[in-house]
C-alpha cells in the first residue's frame, strides 16, 4: 500500500485545523475517513502553495464538503509540494479512485515525477 507521509489522521473539522496545522505554510493534504479497522482512507488529495495548507484545509469545510478525516504535511518549496502532489495522486488515483478530477495543475515550468505531464 502506498504512504502519504503525512501527519495525522485527524477529525476533519475548523477546531481540529486551527488546533494542529500552523498558518500561511505551504503543503499537502489528503482528504477522507477512518474505516472501522483504523485505517485512514484517502478520497482526495491536494497542495496548498499561495495560500497555506491550513487555508486551503478550511476552504474545503466552507464549501460543504462532507469528508470525515484529513492528514497533511508541509513544504520547502512549490516544487516539493506539486511533486508530493503528483506522487499522491498517482499512488492512490489509480487504485483507490480519489475525488480528485483530473491529474493536479502544473506548477511553473515542473514536470510530474511520475508521468512527465
Amino acid at each position: 500500500m502506498p504512504k502519504l507521509n503525512m501527519f495525522g489522521p485527524y477529525n476533519y473539522d475548523k477546531t481540529t485545523i486551527e488546533l494542529n496545522v500552523l498558518p500561511e505554510c505551504m503543503g499537502n493534504y489528503a482528504l477522507g475517513y477512518v474505516d472501522n479497522k483504523g485505517v485512514f482512507i484517502v478520497q482526495y488529495v491536494g497542495r496548498s502553495i499561495d495560500m497555506g495548507v491550513k487555508e486551503r484545509l478550511l476552504s474545503h469545510i466552507d464549501k460543504g464538503e462532507k469528508y470525515k478525516a484529513f492528514k497533511y504535511s508541509y513544504a520547502d518549496s512549490a516544487k516539493e509540494a506539486y511533486e508530493k502532489e503528483c506522487r499522491n495522486y498517482h499512488d492512490f488515483g489509480e487504485k483507490y479512485r480519489l475525488n480528485n478530477d483530473i491529474h493536479p495543475a502544473r506548477e511553473k515550468n515542473y514536470k510530474c515525477p511520475v508521468c512527465g505531464a
